[in-house]
């Protein structure tokens, strides 16, 4: 993805996950220049990935600032992935490639960040009412691990939560899901959200499944999990897909009351995105409601399913925009 090469500034944005790592070049109005996508586990650092990347560059000027997005805590100079070996220094990363100003931040705070700047065919509705304009957003969403951040205002502006969520322990709404959730703390010592919800969490809840119908599982990856062909042929894909999008909506709905978030709930990550049809006839939007005494409050809240391809990228402009 590029563009001309008379760009005289531009700027360095990133999106790392456990599988990927994806770079661009944006011009100051969010632009993108040049974009690339990295298999991880090509690279043995960061630093090695990034390099191949600027390499590719062509006639764009080096970036002299960047953001970078990555599945992981912030809480220091020190950067450690949760789902991936990588670990690197953010001050030893902007002195190797000379950036006067490089932002590390949360996954998930990007992607909140980026909200503001969706335009409406970048996300699709799923149910709900309209969003109270200057209300607080939530956004959450399953890939390999499970994000979730929010958007609170602050004055005329916005100030992206960063946090972990998406190791909250993970509740059951139905005796259905208390089978699973006894089934799977005999395998971990906390069952979190991304237990269940994530490309991993959807081969637990598969496995799992399996186990309490008596059963072999088949081996399946998530993408087999949630393929239309497969899940024709196997009632527990279907079982799984229905359970996975059923608990997504419980973790929306308490994010929604959590955060007060009436100016609506995105999901993001890179599963819901790639059901389509699936997740809109799925239990979500109920189970997103099915809040008791709160319901009539979460049923004027809007949900949207995050369809822009490189939100992170948008994420990370608007930070360096700041």
């Amino acid at each position: 993805m590029t563009s001309g090469p008379s760009e005289s500034t531009s700027w360095l944005v990133g999106d790392i996950g456990a599988t990927h790592a994806r770079f661009g070049l944006v011009s100051p109005d969010a632009k993108v220049l040049h974009s690339r996508t990295l298999a991880d586990e090509d690279y043995p650092a960061i630093d090695d990935a990034l390099a191949a990347f600027l390499a590719e560059r062509g006639p764009l000027p080096m970036p002299r600032q960047g953001a970078i997005a990555i599945a992981s805590p912030i809480t220091g100079d020190r950067v450690a992935m949760t789902n991936h070996p990588w670990s690197f220094s953010v001050l030893a990363l902007k002195a190797r490639f000379a950036f006067e100003r490089l932002e590390v931040i949360n996954d998930f705070t990007a992607l909140a960040l980026a909200l503001p700047r969706l335009a409406p065919e970048d996300r699709q509705v799923v149910g709900g009412g309209a969003a109270v304009a200057g209300a607080p957003i939530g956004v959450l969403g399953p890939g390999s691990g499970l994000g979730v951040s929010g958007l609170v205002p602050s004055g005329r502006s916005w100030i992206a939560l960063t946090g972990e969520g998406g190791h909250a322990t993970m509740a059951a709404a139905t005796d259905r899901e208390s089978a699973v959730l006894d089934q799977m703390r005999r395998h971990f010592d906390h069952v979190s959200a991304e237990r269940a919800l994530s490309g991993p969490g959807l081969v637990n809840l598969y496995n799992t499944l399996a186990v309490i119908d008596g059963v072999p599982a088949k081996g399946y990856t998530a993408a087999q999990i949630t393929d239309l062909a497969l899940r024709a042929e196997d009632p527990r894909c279907v079982a799984t897909t229905t359970m996975f999008c059923a608990m997504l909506g419980s973790m929306a709905g308490n994010l929604a009351l959590t955060l007060g978030a009436r100016g609506g709930v995105y999901i993001g990550g890179g599963i819901v995105p790639k059901l389509g049809q699936t997740f809109l006839d799925s239990p979500f939007r109920a189970r997103f409601e099915a809040k008791g005494r709160l319901g009539s409050y979460l049923e004027t809240i809007p949900t949207f399913v995050v369809t822009h391809p490189l939100p992170a990228f948008l994420g990370c402009a608007a930070l360096l925009a700041q």
